[in-house]
């Protein structure tokens, strides 16, 4: 009976975790237009196996934006719009400073690719530097969860497991209180529940 209230407790904290966790992904990417941030960083889903295995397909990375573009060296791994305006997250494998301009050209390549992108990179279309921090696999949820579908399958399963957690609970109390009516020496009479009646 101890271990049954026991899983019922941790059942019941991980649901209302993840429910809190999708509203708060929802939430956040709603209200800053699609690009979550978290103390300063921008929160970016990676959808190719370009830089793997360092960053899986599907992992979401942290980018630290801002600051002076043209101070990225040789092995940096910078976030960078392309030609497609596409945002693309490579390793820098030649750095060019252009002094009259004051702007850098990056030559850079994807860890997993076998040759340098073909366009050289501007310091002006470059976002952002990798913090080195990447959570495998959320990208995914990300991606969904930002979505029209995915905001409304967010809101309404969370709704229903906690529906559903409710009806069970409801009809384990029900399935005590008979067992309870039915042991001897238990109240028998048309109303069970007239025992939570004082």
């Amino acid at each position: 009976m101890r271990i049954q209230k026991i899983a019922s407790t941790i059942a019941s904290t991980l649901i209302l975790m993840v429910f809190l966790v999708l509203i708060t992904a929802v939430l956040i990417s709603k209200a800053s237009g699609g690009e979550p941030s978290f103390f300063g960083y921008q929160i970016k889903t990676v959808l190719s196996g370009s830089m793997e295995p360092g960053i899986q397909t599907g992992s979401v990375i942290a980018i630290k934006p801002g600051g002076d573009m043209t101070r990225f060296q040789k092995g940096d791994v910078i976030t960078f719009t392309n030609p497609d305006n596409i945002l693309i997250t490579h390793r820098v494998v030649e750095a060019e400073l252009n002094s009259a301009l004051g702007e850098a050209s990056y030559t850079t390549k994807g860890d997993n690719n076998d040759a340098a992108d073909s366009a050289a990179v501007s310091s002006t279309n470059v976002v952002g530097q990798y913090a080195g921090v990447t959570i495998p696999y959320v990208g995914y949820a990300m991606n969904f969860a930002v979505s029209k579908a995915g905001s409304v399958v967010l809101m309404i399963i969370p709704g229903l497991l906690l529906l559903l957690y409710a009806l069970y609970s409801s009809w384990k109390a029900v399935a005590a209180l008979e067992n309870k009516n039915a042991q001897p020496g238990g109240t028998s009479g048309p109303d069970p529940l007239s025992d939570l009646i004082p």
